[in-house]
């Protein structure tokens, strides 16, 4: 897919979604940032990614600004956050317009555990969104969003593969409609 946005992709897991983003936006993705090794940085060497790891750290303050320049010298039009697993500061979300990926239906099960928490609620439906990144905890504003029925009997590990396929596509989709109509932009 053509787009024109520059982009940054923070990453702390496995690296699924960065995959996908980066299967489909490869030229456009200036690097993926980290707060660990894991599989998303050897992904991003296999697409040729530029990758960085800003190891976490007790002095949030200083880890929140080491990320701020990290992403920074980039100069990237939207950070993408695909499984990083940190809250980010309210001067980042300042900085630079951030949009996240979340395997729930929100505003329904928002946080780290969404898939257990929907199960364990008993929920019929969930899903995956694209939000904005706001200050709170998958709390901004819903860019897009799939609704999936939770299958009798599935475990978390079963419906978190089948959101995951669902996601994948979502956050694609989503960046082009951004790029469609950047009125977002800063």
């Amino acid at each position: 897919m053509n787009i024109d946005l520059k982009l940054v992709l923070l990453a702390s897991g496995g690296g699924s979604l960065a995959s996908e983003v980066m299967k489909n936006y490869g030229k456009n993705i200036l690097a993926l940032i980290s707060d660990r090794d894991c599989p998303a940085i050897y992904l991003a060497n296999q697409y040729k990614v530029e990758s960085e790891i800003i190891q976490f750290k007790e002095e949030r303050e200083i880890w929140n600004q080491d990320l701020i320049d990290a992403v920074g010298k980039y100069k990237p039009d939207l950070v993408v956050s695909v499984g990083f697993m940190r809250i980010l500061s309210s001067k980042f979300i300042a900085t630079f317009p951030t949009i996240n990926t979340h395997p729930a239906y929100l505003p329904n099960f928002p946080g780290a555990h969404a898939v257990r928490d929907a199960l364990v609620a008993g929920a019929k439906t969930t899903g995956c969104t694209v939000h904005w990144v706001d200050e709170g905890v998958d709390t901004g504003e819903i860019i897009d969003q799939v609704e999936i029925p939770i299958v009798p009997g599935e475990n978390e590990s079963q419906l978190h593969e089948r959101i995951k396929i669902l996601e994948r596509k979502l956050i694609v989709d989503t960046i082009a409609k951004l790029n469609s109509n950047q009125s977002w932009r800063r």
